[in-house]
């Protein structure tokens, strides 16, 4: 029977359509519905980083055995407090003290569902009418979804791909002005796959302290460098500038289901107390989710007894893969990769469309080659850049392999013809 109604007082919330469609998700959905599903080849994913499904990235059995553990006490059964459990945040804390010259404390750490919601919590307490953030291109796209929902005005700095994916600072003073809250760096770069130096982080933070803004430092891919630059946290330089460090054990442990992450205060002259921004992460998450409890407890326990030969060998599998991956690229004409990737899972490439026949841009690109190879990359569009792609080389080494020989033959059968 039909219902009548002169009017619903409900919808659906038009917001959610763009923040959504922008995500690294809304896109690999669109290529991946383009798949032939009568092409007998197996899918090769290499636009999405999550390793875990290969042999070669396990994670150590150590972190499952805490969480073995702490699940079969049956004291993790209940909720937790809204800043995490005190155990698991001293532990992060103890993790994260390393080499650091203002120590953290438990109090220092706050425990979220993962990295992702940690950004959220970060842009939702910076978020104010008229404010705007300084995010880099290319990026992570989660930011700018983030930012749209809560009406955070987004200014792109760029990434220079000549000098390395260093920050353009000229461009973030320009861009900046008395309503701008905060600068947003990735280290190790997603996607780009760089590892900032100290003396680049140095400047940064020097330009922050400058421009009277805080630094949110995406540490996802935290010490999983493999290159000549050593890799060193923003939180070093958190005497010089209030920095928010995000972080997970989603990547370093092979994870990204587990979903715990955390924001790290760093701000030994207590600027970001007295703003109130400290308060502020505290209320949010009184009125948002948290990690299950379970996870939460097995922290101390996976962080303690996890060896360094667990990550010495997915460093070790990481510099292999990388290695693979940008040698192959540089067989493919219209391909560039202007940097050996250093650091995370990924690698930025440029497009040559010139060299290419029908092919319109980096989402056609895509799309096609999930059609005709079955193989799934990651337009630069997504990320900020357009005609770059972005390449994911954390799989298993003999895929990466077949994975790359299919794109140079799908750029072979669509190079021009001179």
């Amino acid at each position: 029977m039909e219902i009548e109604a002169k009017r619903w007082g409900f919808r659906g919330k038009i917001e959610l359509n763009a923040a959504s469609a922008s995500t690294v998700r809304g896109y690999l959905n669109q290529i991946i519905a383009r798949i032939n599903k009568d092409n007998s080849s197996s899918v090769i994913r290499l636009g999405h980083g999550d390793p875990s499904h290969f042999p070669s990235f396990k994670t150590t059995p150590a972190a499952e055995d805490a969480i073995v553990d702490a699940l079969r006490s049956a004291k993790h059964n209940c909720y937790a407090p809204s800043a995490g459990v005190l155990p698991a945040r001293r532990a992060i804390a103890d993790y994260l003290n390393r080499d650091l010259p203002c120590k953290l404390s438990p109090d220092d750490v706050y425990l979220t569902s993962g990295c992702n919601q940690a950004i959220e919590v970060a842009i939702n307490v910076l978020s104010r009418p008229g404010a705007n953030i300084l995010l880099p291109r290319p990026g992570f796209p989660y930011y700018e979804s983030c930012s749209a929902y809560n009406h955070l005005e987004v200014r792109h700095y760029d990434l220079l791909p000549e000098k390395g994916w260093e920050v353009d600072l000229d461009a973030v003073e320009t861009i900046a002005d008395e309503n701008t809250v905060a600068l947003v760096i990735i280290n190790p770069g997603n996607p780009c796959g760089n590892v900032f130096s100290y003396e680049q982080l140095h400047k940064v933070a020097e330009t922050a302290r400058k421009l009277g803004i805080l630094v949110i430092s995406d540490e996802a891919y935290d010490n999983l460098a493999f290159g000549s630059t050593r890799y060193v946290p923003m939180r070093v330089l958190g005497s010089t500038v209030p920095v928010l460090t995000l972080g997970s054990i989603s990547k370093r442990w092979i994870v990204p289901g587990w979903r715990l992450g955390w924001i790290v205060i760093s701000d030994p002259n207590s600027i970001l107390k007295k703003s109130g921004v400290i308060d502020s992460i505290a209320e949010f998450l009184n009125v948002s989710s948290d990690p299950a409890t379970f996870i939460q407890a097995a922290i101390p326990q996976i962080l303690e007894n996890t060896k360094e030969d667990f990550f010495s060998k997915i460093i070790s599998t990481l510099r292999e893969c990388a290695d693979i991956c940008y040698n192959r690229i540089e067989e493919i004409p219209s391909l560039t990769c202007p940097k050996k990737p250093e650091g995370s899972m990924f690698v930025m490439v440029k497009l040559n469309l010139s060299m290419l026949e029908d092919i319109n841009d980096d989402m056609d690109f895509c799309l096609k080659l999930a059609e005709e190879e079955s193989v799934v990359v990651l337009p630069g569009i997504a990320m900020g850049l357009k005609n770059w792609l972005r390449i994911t080389f954390a799989i298993e080494p003999s895929l990466l392999q077949e994975g790359l020989e299919r794109i140079k033959g799908f750029c072979q059968r669509h190079a021009k013809k001179q």
